[in-house]
């Protein structure tokens, strides 16, 4: 016997943080989701497993309209006609309470109830599951002292939605414990709620994470898909990865450690894209994130011609990616050569201007001014620049000390670079 694990489809949640670029394939994001969990049924019926799990959070929220609901219910009539029925839990994304929309679930859907645990048993393979849909979103319960014991003699698996001990990265809902989990004597936990792919254990009992289906902004980087479990007279025998997704999100950290002008950064940055689309052994397309790193001495001129770079950036990725790379944002992480006390050193203007900047963050009455000035610059921008620029958020929210601070080092490097020319 053979089933699907997966969790986290988000069907339809948008890909976030590409929408301004020029070229990107808006048509392929728009569908990422659909199209992974189209994938995740194909595999299914070219596999013939006995059932599939969802354990929590196939919707990002309620419905925009129907068509979200349309496409799940086409899916699972492909499913439902050769046989395969499916075990649908509820999580804190589409919870009870968040569906303002609805449509009747096909035959061979199974809903976990979220007033108390339900078991739906299948006596073809003696399978018990046991699961808890979420009522509301903000659940924060343990829900696992609700599962009933294990049903003697038959594979019994646990569905749910948790945190599990306070993932640090995932909100805290229904949080459990790894021992509680084991003492209920059951044989497989097909969790969800946290994005990763993660086997938490194998003995006493499998307890597996299998991500979610579909990476939608740069914090889900990497492949994505579910699991897909086999069972013989014995147990559990093996837990492997089904890759479904349709693009992937990647970071690249560039050292320019090196480079003397930013041409030399600019060709670091395409020998790591031809490494990135080198390793592209699956050929998705990929979404790229690029950091430049370390103590370099163009630290200020990344900073003073920051739209040329991205713009040499962009034009790295599509010459080199061809049709299959894009950027999501160019970072620039690096630091100066130059220290502060070399700098004042020098008793010029740069020097004082290194000076005026140290003192600016703590200057309450020309934060104020400087406040007045940027919001009113911010509140003429549009809205798509605004969700896009992390610098317009801190402006917004009136937070100019560390924005003076992490720029000064940068303004100063630039001015004596150019000086010194």
């Amino acid at each position: 016997m053979k089933f699907i694990h997966a969790a986290d489809i988000h069907l339809d949640s948008p890909l976030t943080g590409l929408a301004s670029y020029p070229g990107v394939p808006v048509d392929l994001l728009r569908a990422a989701t659909r199209d992974a969990f189209t994938n995740l049924v194909d595999v299914a019926i070219e596999e013939i497993v006995d059932f599939v799990i969802i354990a929590g959070d196939l919707y990002d929220g309620s419905w925009k309209d129907y068509n979200t609901g349309l496409h799940f219910c086409h899916e699972m009539g492909r499913l439902n006609k050769v046989g395969i029925p499916v075990y649908l839990l509820l999580g804190n994304h589409d919870a009870e309470s968040e569906m303002t929309k609805k449509l009747v679930l096909p035959s061979n859907v199974h809903q976990f109830d979220s007033r108390k645990t339900t078991t739906f048993l299948i006596e073809a393979h003696q399978v018990a599951l046991h699961g808890r849909s979420f009522k509301d979103k903000a659940t924060t319960d343990n829900l696992v002292p609700s599962y009933p014991d294990a049903v003697a003699g038959w594979l019994n698996i646990g569905v749910l939605h948790t945190a599990l001990e306070g993932n640090s990265k995932h909100a805290n809902y229904a949080p459990c414990s790894i021992a509680e989990l084991s003492a209920k004597g059951y044989d497989y936990w097909a969790l969800g709620h946290v994005h990763e792919y993660t086997v938490i254990q194998q003995a006493p009992c499998w307890i597996v994470f299998p991500g979610n289906l579909q990476g939608r902004h740069i914090r889900e980087t990497g492949a994505k898909g579910a699991v897909m479990v086999s069972v013989d007279d014995t147990g559990v025998l093996s837990v492997e990865r089904l890759m479904t997704d349709v693009l992937r999100w990647h970071v690249v950290d560039v050292d320019v450690s090196d480079a003397v002008n930013i041409n030399d950064a600019v060709r670091l940055i395409g020998q790591n894209f031809e490494r990135l689309i080198s390793d592209n052994q699956d050929n998705k397309p990929k979404m790229a994130r690029v950091n430049l790193v370390g103590k370099t001495a163009v630290f200020g001129e990344l900073f003073g011609m920051a739209a040329h770079l991205h713009a040499e950036v962009l034009g790295q990725a599509a010459a080199i990616g061809v049709g299959q790379l894009w950027v999501e944002k160019v970072v620039n992480k690096t630091q100066s050569l130059l220290t502060s006390a070399e700098i004042k050193a020098r008793s010029d203007a740069i020097a004082d201007l290194q000076v005026l900047l140290e003192e600016a963050p703590h200057d309450a009455l020309l934060l104020k001014d400087l406040e007045k000035e940027l919001q009113q610059m911010v509140g003429k921008m549009p809205p798509e620049l605004l969700s896009e620029v992390g610098v317009f958020k801190d402006i917004r929210n009136g937070e100019l000390a560390p924005l003076i601070t992490s720029a000064s080092s940068e303004l100063v490097d630039y001015l004596s670079k150019t000086d010194q020319g």
